[in-house]
C-alpha cells in the first residue's frame, strides 16, 4: 500500500487536521479512560463488560464496522518508521477500554481498521481477534507491490482478515488507482474473499468507479461517505458521485465518523439527508454503522450518540432498515 502522509491521525488523516489534536484529547479523557477501564475490570460481576463473556456468545447485538485499537506495549508491538510513542492519541485504545464504550450499547461484534501506526505489521489487529474469537474481524493494511502480495493475503485471510484498507496518501488519484499493485490487490481480494475498504475524498470516487467496473466481483466498502461533509459543506455533487457507486452491486457504504463531518455536532442530525441519499441510492442492505472510535469519543463527542443516529434519530429509516445497516450488512461482509 501507499505510504501514509508522515503523521496520520488514524482513520482520517486529512480530516483530522480540522480536529482538536491527541494530545487534547489525550489530557481530557484521561479521566474517562480510567472510568473505561474501571468498568471492563470492576463490573464483571454484572455481566455487564464480561469480555469473557462477550467472547463466549457474540452475534445476538450490534455490529461496529469500524474500530481502531492498538497498545503502550511497544516492545512486543512496535511502531512503524516515522511513529513516535507521542504519535499515539490518546495513548491506549486496548479492546478492554474499547468494550468499555461498546457493550453498554449493544455492540457485541466488531470490525477492526489496522492502525497506521503499525503500518504493514498486522499483528496487533490479529492478535486481538485470536483472544476473542468470534467478537472480531479485521480489515488490514498490506503493501500492494510487495511481491509476496497473494501469499500475504492467503495468511491474513486465515487468521480471519476480510478487508484490506487502501488509501492514496500524496500520490494523484489517478496514479494510485491504476498501479499495477493496486490492480493486482482488487483482483486478488475477490479471490480470498476480502472487501477493498478505500479511505478517499470525494475527488477519487471517479477512479474508484473504474476500478468496480474494471473488477465486478471484488467486494467494496467505501469508509465514511468518501468523507463528504468533513469541510462542514455536504455537496451534492460529491453525493451525486457517491450515489453513482450504487450501479455496482458489490459496493458498499459505511455510515461513520459523524464526529469529523457536516456540522460535526451530536446528535448528528445535520447528516441525515445524507444518509437518506445513500439509502435511497444503495440500499439499507448495503450500508452499515460504524463509530471510527476511538475518535468517536473525542471530548464533546460520545459512544451513544453515534449509534443513536441510526437506531432512534432518523425516522426515515425502518426498523428492518436499522437492523440491516446495525447488524446485517457488516454481518454478510465481514463475518461470514
Amino acid at each position: 500500500m501507499n505510504r501514509h502522509p508522515a503523521r496520520p491521525l488514524a482513520g482520517l488523516p486529512e480530516a483530522h487536521n480540522h480536529l482538536a489534536s491527541r494530545r487534547q484529547f489525550l489530557v481530557d479523557s484521561a479521566q474517562r479512560v480510567a472510568t473505561g477501564l474501571s468498568l471492563a475490570a470492576g463490573l464483571t460481576t454484572s455481566g455487564l463488560l464480561d469480555a469473557s463473556a462477550l467472547a463466549a456468545e457474540p452475534g445476538k447485538g450490534h455490529i461496529d464496522a469500524h474500530v481502531h485499537v492498538w497498545t503502550p506495549d511497544l516492545e512486543k508491538y512496535p511502531l512503524a518508521t516515522g511513529f513516535a510513542r507521542s504519535d499515539m492519541q490518546p495513548a491506549s485504545f486496548t479492546p478492554e477500554e474499547l468494550f468499555a464504550h461498546s457493550k453498554p450499547n449493544g455492540v457485541d461484534r466488531i470490525v477492526l481498521i489496522q492502525m497506521s501506526y503499525y503500518r504493514f505489521d498486522n499483528r496487533y489487529m490479529t492478535d486481538t481477534m485470536a483472544r476473542f474469537p468470534g467478537v472480531f474481524s479485521g480489515v488490514a493494511v498490506v503493501d500492494e507491490q510487495a511481491g509476496d502480495l497473494a501469499e500475504t493475503l492467503r495468511k491474513l485471510s486465515a487468521q480471519g482478515v476480510r478487508g484490506l484498507r487502501i488509501h492514496p496518501a500524496e500520490t494523484p488519484a489517478d496514479r494510485w488507482a491504476s498501479s499495477p499493485g493496486m490492480l493486482s490487490l482488487w483482483a486478488l481480494a475477490a479471490d480470498h474473499n476480502m472487501a477493498v475498504c478505500p479511505l478517499i475524498n470525494p475527488e477519487a470516487l471517479g477512479e474508484i468507479d473504474k476500478l468496480c467496473r474494471r473488477f465486478p466481483k471484488t467486494r467494496v466498502v467505501i469508509d465514511h461517505f468518501a468523507r463528504i461533509g468533513v469541510d462542514g459543506q455536504i455537496r451534492d455533487a460529491q453525493l451525486d458521485a457517491l450515489c453513482g457507486l450504487a450501479k455496482h452491486p458489490q459496493t458498499h457504504v459505511k455510515t461513520s465518523a459523524f464526529y469529523a463531518l457536516g456540522k460535526k455536532r451530536p446528535p448528528y442530525t445535520d447528516l441525515g439527508p445524507m444518509i437518506r441519499r445513500v439509502r435511497d441510492a444503495f440500499g439499507a442492505e448495503r450500508l452499515m454503522w460504524a463509530s471510527d472510535c476511538p475518535f468517536q469519543v473525542d471530548p464533546g463527542h460520545n459512544y451513544a450518540d453515534s449509534i443513536a443516529l441510526i437506531r432512534d434519530r432518523l425516522d426515515f429509516l425502518s426498523p428492518a432498515e436499522r437492523e440491516q445497516m446495525l447488524r446485517l450488512t457488516a454481518e454478510r461482509v465481514y463475518f461470514s
